[in-house]
């Protein structure tokens, strides 16, 4: 008879954050497949559970899927864990879970803390729709294109960062979106929990050059109702201005996002160019 696969979720920080269930499942289970061994391992230790543990983590989930597909179906009783968090989450265990279910083996769910649905409640945003992105693209192109793509989306929207590359990211975001509401959640439930809220701008005034740490969920608020007034969208451009674009380019990004012409807005900021702006002449956008 086959044994069964639980997928089970662990503390994103605070180790109080652990379930019963959780604790009593990983106690229960044959063998843990982890993200991290040794972390798992530390977890498993400070209640007192001694297990065998295998290492599953992005590198070797496709390789490794099959070997613990061959122990359930023998008979093992697996739990699969991360870092921290649920499994499959931006994380290891998607794979996993896919093979068992088409081998028919039984999977169990035992729910635990996940960063981005506790980012969205503390944010403030609005809860009734969202999207969730996990980190998106390192290249510089392809994350310009799937922001362009998130521009228009009237859902809430969950990202997450890397701590050292947040003003790089809020500064894309800032031409793809423009000014919108946004929240910072970084080392949600540990120490130095610290949530930051404000307009993209502000965000980035604040933060200025300082390096982030810790595990950081970006919440964006979904876009509004499409603008076509000329003389927000050239407000827009004036903001974008601020943080160090051309004109060209700040009114070609603020016509893209709506829909009006591009050549209109630059003119708006030659007629009345921002005081951050007056860097020099520049021609007209093409």
């Amino acid at each position: 008879m086959a044994g069964t696969l639980f997928v089970v979720g662990t503390p994103i920080g605070n180790l109080g954050d652990l379930t019963q269930r959780a604790a009593e499942t990983l106690a229960g289970v044959d063998l843990v497949a982890a993200e991290d061994t040794r972390r798992s391992g530390r977890l498993l230790d400070g209640m007192g559970i001694r297990k065998p543990i295998i290492s599953l983590f992005e590198g070797n989930e496709r390789e490794r899927t099959p070997e613990l597909v061959a122990r359930l179906r023998a008979g093992a009783n697996i739990a699969v864990v991360t870092d921290g968090g649920m499994p499959s989450i931006s994380d290891p265990g998607f794979r996993l879970v896919r093979a068992c279910a088409k081998e028919g083996i039984e999977v169990r769910v035992v729910p635990g803390p996940s960063a981005a649905i506790a980012a969205l409640v503390v944010s403030g945003m609005p809860t009734d729709r969202f999207v969730f992105e996990g980190f998106l693209p390192r290249k510089q192109g392809e994350r310009e294109r799937r922001l362009a793509e998130l521009a228009t989306d009237r859902r809430t929207i969950i990202v997450f960062e890397s701590p050292l590359r947040v003003q790089i990211l809020l500064r894309d975001v800032l031409v793809a979106f423009g000014d919108r509401q946004i929240v910072i959640a970084r080392e949600l439930t540990k120490l130095h929990e610290e949530v930051i809220r404000g307009s993209v701008s502000e965000v980035l005034s604040g933060l200025g050059d300082a390096e982030l740490k810790g595990e950081v969920v970006v919440v964006l608020r979904g876009a509004d109702e499409a603008v076509h007034d000329l003389a927000a969208c050239i407000q827009e451009a004036r903001e974008l201005l601020a943080q160090g674009l051309k004109k060209r380019d700040a009114a070609r990004a603020v016509a893209d996002r709506h829909g009006v012409s591009a050549n209109d807005i630059y003119a708006g900021l030659v007629v009345e160019p921002a005081p951050e702006a007056q860097v020099g002449l520049e021609s007209p956008v093409e």
